[in-house]
């Protein structure tokens, strides 16, 4: 018996196909890895989030405790001036700023030479509190390129430029200021921030207390 054979020449321009589909098995494989990799990557990247945020408030309370020290030291290089209403102040990178005025009948008691803010009027005493206006003025005067701060959760969720809120708590000798970082304050339902309270138990936060220049960080937990 003879048998033919048929010959079918290929183009050398023509290519053939060879490539095939992923099995179901590789398919399972790589879904696995990724898992893997979610599970183990994803909370790394949560934490290093949490933490940048600690170091941020950290600077800025570092930042800020160092020009509250060095206001002070340059009042006293100037032989401790005063205005023409017997104000401490003093004229710090540029701007006027005014001081704490001793006082040891208040408690706790009043140290001099601590920035209150650019209004003369502005300052602590057995009788006087500070506003959230002096606190902003204190931040805007004493650090270099200081970010937007806001006086209100109102102007934050209506002004994304705004990285700071700033409170203030407190009377006469006792007065604090408060400084949170934003990104660290609750939502509610609507992604809308709300005001921390309390001021200290919420957020990212440090505070001032003119009258001894205290500065202290508050880390609270990751807000919802």
């Amino acid at each position: 018996m003879i048998k033919s054979i048929s010959l079918t020449r290929t183009s050398p321009n023509t290519r053939v196909s060879t490539q095939a589909g992923f099995t179901l098995i590789e398919l399972v494989i790589v879904v696995v890895i990724l898992g893997f990799l979610a599970a183990t990557a994803i909370p790394k990247f949560v934490d290093l989030t949490e933490q940048a945020k600690q170091a941020n408030i950290e600077g800025m309370a570092g930042g800020f405790a160092t020009g509250v020290s060095l206001a002070r030291s340059q009042w006293e290089a100037e032989a401790r001036p005063k205005d023409t209403n017997d104000v401490n102040m003093v004229n710090y990178d540029g701007t006027v700023v005014y001081l704490t005025s001793e006082d040891r009948t208040t408690s706790p008691t009043i140290s001099p030479g601590y920035i209150v803010g650019t209004n003369s009027s502005s300052g602590i005493n057995s009788n006087k509190s500070m506003a959230i206006v002096d606190c902003i003025s204190v931040w805007n005067s004493l650090l270099q390129q200081p970010p937007a701060i806001a006086s209100s959760v109102t102007d934050i969720n209506a002004d994304s430029s705004y990285r700071y809120l700033a409170n203030v708590s407190g009377g006469g000798s006792s007065t604090l200021c408060h400084y949170h970082l934003k990104e660290t304050l609750a939502r509610d339902s609507n992604g809308a921030y709300i005001a921390p309270s309390p001021l200290t138990g919420v957020g990212n936060s440090f505070t001032y207390q003119p009258a001894n220049s205290s500065v202290i960080i508050y880390i609270n937990d990751k807000q919802p």
